[in-house]
């Protein structure tokens, strides 16, 4: 315990510095924060986006931990990362992108050409769960010319494919560490892994091996997991979180924006929010039945109240703003006599579903809503909220369930419909060959119109019951520069991220 006089005395010693420092224009220097805390709906399975599904590996490693060659902004454009530049062939089919020499993974290795080929062969292995495997089935072959040249040779043209290589699935990883980077990343990163402590928070902490270390700001970031609506407000105004990118705060926003504390940004999406249904069971082989389940929800009553009116009605898997985009949100309208009608034709009565819900809460508010539509029409739906990891699981994985609500947030998944044992259990001929000639035609204009028929085909098929396009929430400290306002992909950058 300290005494009287060494108080004294540490007082005057303090008074003195202060002003000898005025009397020499210096004042005692301010430390700028460089910590953040970042809170995040769902916690990611783990940690490796080319084995998993769940967009929310993406959001903690992209660009963080992990690289790709490409870098999709926020605007939807697209920059080099590990890759400097690149060019295509006149038909669009061979792409060859010159890389970064002074890139390296956090194990020592180097980075180069062989883990590029690597990366991409190692997507379409026997074994290889990544939920993008058509995209790199696509390549004929991948040349390694040197060690800073990478030639793409494709079996059909792709004009999207720099921004395709831009979303996590497409990260390059280390040859020798790969198998072990769900749970020890090791990329070419600003950013390594530090405590993950699970259900609760997981750190990253910068990694002074990278290229461009003195360009980042923040030394270290904590995601903090919050599933609780009322907890990520609480959070937030306590000071606990600094950013909640995508945060459930539609009711109380008001409460937000009169803050000076806070900046509020509403932001556009590419992303898809259904009522998945189980296409492969009974009655919903029947596409009466999808139709008649289709016709019973009204989309503006499921936006109110799953997403508090912060969305956009959509008829088909695509959205307002994605090219060759075409209103088909007639073709399903909302008409509960026509669903009563369907569900006569098809010889249904007092029809009984299981709703399998994961924990968002767009999900479980979205679920309550709709299940009190479709009892209107005589279809009882049996909600079951579920975790994440069951979801990802029994629904996604074992196809397990009748219906469900999830968003689809990766703007180029079209695709899904032509995998036939994606967790929908959509198969169909037809489109299979529509998407086929989307594949081969590098002409945009004639895309975009095959786009179009596509769009027309899946919402008549009624494969799902297409909801909305969400319009997403983010709340951060006034004082935090970088943040993203629109999300063409699901990322928190951090090397954006600066405190003023």
């Amino acid at each position: 315990m300290l005494s009287r006089r060494s108080i004294l005395l540490t007082c005057a010693t303090a008074t003195l510095t202060v002003a000898l420092a005025l009397q020499t224009g210096c004042t005692p220097q301010q430390t700028t924060k460089n910590t953040l805390s970042i809170g995040m709906v769902l916690e990611p399975p783990g940690l490796d986006p080319t084995a998993g599904a769940a967009s929310a590996i993406g959001e903690v490693v992209l660009y963080n931990v992990f690289e790709t060659l490409t870098k999709i902004q926020p605007d939807g454009s697209i920059l080099p990362l590990l890759a400097e530049k690149w060019e295509a062939s006149p038909d669009q089919k061979i792409w060859t992108f010159h890389l970064r020499k002074d890139a390296k993974f956090h194990n020592g290795e180097p980075f180069n050409a062989a883990a590029v080929k690597f990366s991409f062969e190692r997507a379409t292995g026997k074994d290889s769960t990544n939920k993008d495997k058509r995209l790199f089935a696509s390549f004929e072959r991948v040349e390694t010319p040197d060690d800073f040249t990478v030639v793409l040779h494709g079996k059909e043209p792709n004009p999207d494919l720099p921004f395709l290589l831009g979303q996590a699935t497409a990260i390059i990883v280390e040859p020798k560490s790969a198998a072990s980077n769900n749970t020890q990343p090791v990329g070419t990163g600003p950013y390594q892994l530090g405590d993950w402590q699970k259900g609760a928070t997981l750190a990253l902490n910068k990694w002074d091996g990278y290229r461009a270390a003195s360009n980042i700001a923040l030394q270290s970031a904590t995601f903090r997991f919050i599933g609780d609506v009322a907890a990520q407000s609480s959070a937030l105004l306590a000071g606990d979180v600094d950013l909640f990118p995508r945060v459930q705060v539609a009711r109380n926003m008001q409460q937000f924006k009169g803050d000076s504390r806070f900046q509020v940004l509403v932001g556009a999406s590419r992303a898809k929010t259904i009522m998945a249904m189980n296409n492969a069971k009974k009655p919903l082989d029947d596409v009466r039945v999808r139709r008649a389940i289709s016709a019973a929800i009204d989309r503006q009553a499921v936006i109110q109240g799953a997403a508090d009116g912060f969305g956009v009605p959509i008829g088909s898997f695509y959205v307002p703003g994605a090219p060759g985009y075409v209103d088909t949100t007639g073709i399903n309208a909302y008409d509960p006599e026509k669903a009563k009608a369907l569900l006569q034709q098809a010889g249904i009565s007092n029809l009984t579903l299981t709703m399998k819900l994961p924990p968002t809460p767009y999900a479980k508010q979205g679920g309550e809503v709709i299940a009190a539509m479709l009892a209107k029409v005589g279809i009882t739906a049996k909600i079951e909220s579920v975790e994440w990891a069951q979801w990802l699981s029994n629904v996604y994985g074992k196809k397990d369930y009748d219906l469900t609500i999830i968003s689809h947030v990766e703007p180029f998944d079209f695709g899904n419909f032509a995998k036939p044992d994606y967790y929908w259990n959509y198969r169909s001929p037809a489109f299979n060959s529509l998407y086929d000639n989307i594949l081969q035609t590098g002409d945009t204009q004639q895309r975009e119109r095959l786009l179009g028929d596509a769009q027309k085909l899946v919402a008549d098929d009624a494969v799902a019951v297409y909801l909305y396009q969400p319009q997403w929430i983010t709340v951060g400290n006034g004082k935090l520069a970088g943040v993203w306002k629109d999300m063409p992909v699901f990322v928190n950058d951090l090397s954006a991220l600066r405190w003023q």
